[in-house]
């Protein structure tokens, strides 16, 4: 499996030209669609550089170890549209594939069909690469979980037959603190693993010797790069980015070819294994490429075995199924309880979203990982102040999300629930974030607000909110001067506020409470209009007040007392009727 692109991988003493031809041999007898051998460098090695030119980051495939040479019969094994998987073993052996294997195959091409349908991952590729690898796990030599009984372990990549790479997990997946080694039945170098790892049986573990991680890792990687399993150059280049070797190439898809003709379910530990691998001959002379650190046992010289008579058919004894993820189980997920979440800005939702994970059966199913998210144009956030979250069902298969938190925007949005690594249709619910309210406003002066026309009031309007009997925090309240004390429609004159620029208006909106409820109007103004008046304040949640204003005209100015004129004199002027007698002077 490919490494590092500057390193040249020395394969063993099978030719290419032998390979090619085997190839071509097996498509001969198996009809259209067969894949021909490559007539470029059919030598075997690629030269530097050639290949998949689009390789993951690290520069690496999954490994650089030691595969197997050997090539599928020449037979096909089951006619097209025959059952992919009896019970019992039927056809060639070559075809059997051990149970677990072939479900940890299945099941990887399911999961990647449905999230990446573009890449059309064929699970007899995951096979194929799975046969060359590694036997299959051995020939299926692993427990329930799908885990192999004892670790598969390549040569170490020490540059000696293979590329040479450093350490690079310190002997966590290996046990090699100096090289690397592939590990595990699709043959993973540790950094690529620490990569692409899955945890495809949801045991909380990324395993690359659990057949379940390890091929779902390995679809994924083929995967990459947007690449089309459909499409032959793609298909090339994905093999090719696994091990950039021509003879890896034209072995796998000789198997990918094979197994596509037919396959069959066997016991898992009674796979058949193949016979050579491309490091079990000399590659430098005098000196032997090392061999796998617990390499399959030598198969024995097979002895004839007589058949079977009618009357004892020959029943190969039945393994236990794979244990299956909890999440694998579940075929819907149900939403319990309200299913409508309803919460003021700044308050916390009452009910949390919860759903249900059921199986086929209709049985609730425990330890699903469910994935909540709240979507949609709010500020609304789950308790820890996250987005997402993921919650576990419990032994009755139910699962809850964090309380959820209600931020200062209104309007609706919606909590999507998932179930983690399936495609299973998503459940929603509908929340919504409504205004702060308050039931109840209180006026603080019972004084009634004066003033005369064409002035300001003196007295200022001061209300508190409250809800259900506590202070409503944040609460925005409307003011309007109203006609009537039983109507709404806003008066066109008397008393009115002001805006910022001076524009005189008669109502006013977005007041907000303090942190205790209280709220303070702006300054009024009275019209030229004498009279009583109504101020009418309502807040979200029913609470109002009704404010009574009066406006007088003006005191009249007092009228001035005369005062006399200052030239007049103190003595009083003779009558004109008055004659002064005439005096006549005696003689």
């Amino acid at each position: 499996m490919a490494a590092h692109l500057g390193r040249r991988l020395r394969r063993g003493a099978t030719s290419g030209a032998v390979v090619a031809a085997a190839v071509a041999a097996l498509a001969a007898s198996q009809g259209p669609g067969s894949i021909p051998p490559p007539t470029d460098n059919a030598g075997g090695d690629l030269p530097i550089g050639a290949g998949d030119t689009t390789t993951p980051p690290d520069g690496s495939g999954p490994g650089d170890s030691s595969y197997y040479t050997e090539l599928p019969p020449l037979n096909t094994p089951n006619k097209p549209g025959a059952p992919a998987d009896p019970p019992l073993i039927t056809g060639p052996a070559q075809a059997g594939i051990p149970a677990t294997v072939l479900a940890a195959y299945q099941r990887a091409e399911q999961s990647i069909r449905s999230t990446d349908p573009s890449c059309n991952l064929p699970w007899q590729l995951l096979a194929g690469i799975g046969k060359v690898e590694s036997g299959q796990a051995r020939g299926g030599a692993v427990d329930a979980n799908g885990t192999t009984t004892s670790a598969i372990l390549g040569p170490a990549l020490n540059g000696v037959g293979f590329a040479n790479i450093s350490d690079t997990d310190d002997g966590a997946y290996d046990g090699d603190k100096v090289h690397d080694r592939a590990v595990g039945p699709m043959q993973f170098i540790p950094s690529t693993w620490a990569t692409w790892g899955q945890d495809a049986n949801g045991d909380g573990k990324k395993d690359p010797n659990n057949i379940y991680d390890a091929a779902q890792a390995a679809g994924l990687y083929l995967c990459a790069n947007d690449r089309n399993l459909a499409v032959k150059a793609d298909l090339d280049r994905a093999i090719l980015s696994y091990n950039r070797s021509r003879e890896y190439l034209n072995t796998v898809l000789s198997w990918f070819e094979y197994y596509k003709r037919g396959t069959h379910q066997v016991p898992d530990g009674t796979g058949v294994l193949p016979g050579a691998r491309n490091d079990d001959r000399v590659t430098t002379p005098g000196r032997t490429t090392p061999p796998a650190t617990t390499p399959a046992k030598p198969t024995p010289t097979p002895t004839p075995t007589p058949k079977p008579t009618p009357s004892k058919p020959v029943t190969p004894k039945p393994t236990d199924p794979p244990t299956t993820s909890p999440a694998a189980k579940v075929v819907r997920i149900e939403k319990t309880g309200s299913g409508t979440l309803t919460a003021t800005a700044g308050g916390t939702f009452a009910t949390r979203p919860t759903v249900l994970a059921v199986d086929l059966a209709g049985k609730p199913v425990a330890g699903v990982q469910v994935r909540f998210r709240i979507t949609g144009d709010t500020d609304a956030r789950f308790g820890i102040g996250a987005r997402e979250i993921t919650a576990t069902t419990g032994s009755t298969g139910k699962a809850a999300a964090p309380s959820i938190k209600a931020g200062e925007r209104t309007g609706g949005f919606t909590v999507g629930v998932t179930v983690v690594g399936r495609s299973l249709n998503a459940v929603s619910f509908a929340a919504t974030v409504t205004e702060r309210a308050a039931d109840t406003l209180t006026r603080l002066d019972a004084k009634e607000p004066a003033a005369t026309t064409g002035a300001q009031f003196a007295d200022r309007v001061r209300v508190k909110a409250t809800h259900g009997g506590a202070a409503a925090a944040g609460v925005a309240l409307t003011a309007t001067f109203v006609t009537s004390a039983d109507g709404s429609q806003t008066a066109t004159d008397g008393p009115f506020f002001k805006t910022a620029d001076g524009t005189a208006v008669r109502t006013l909106t977005g007041l907000k409470t303090d942190a205790d409820g209280f709220l303070t109007l702006p300054a009024m103004y009275a019209g030229e209009k004498t009279g009583t008046f109504l101020l009418r304040l309502t807040a979200p949640g029913g609470g109002t007040v009704t404010v009574q204003l009066k406006v007088t005209a003006p005191a009249p100015e007092p009228t001035p007392t005369p005062t006399p004129s200052p030239d007049s004199s103190s003595s009083p002027s003779p009558s004109p009727s008055t004659s002064t007698p005439e005096t006549t002077p005696s003689s």
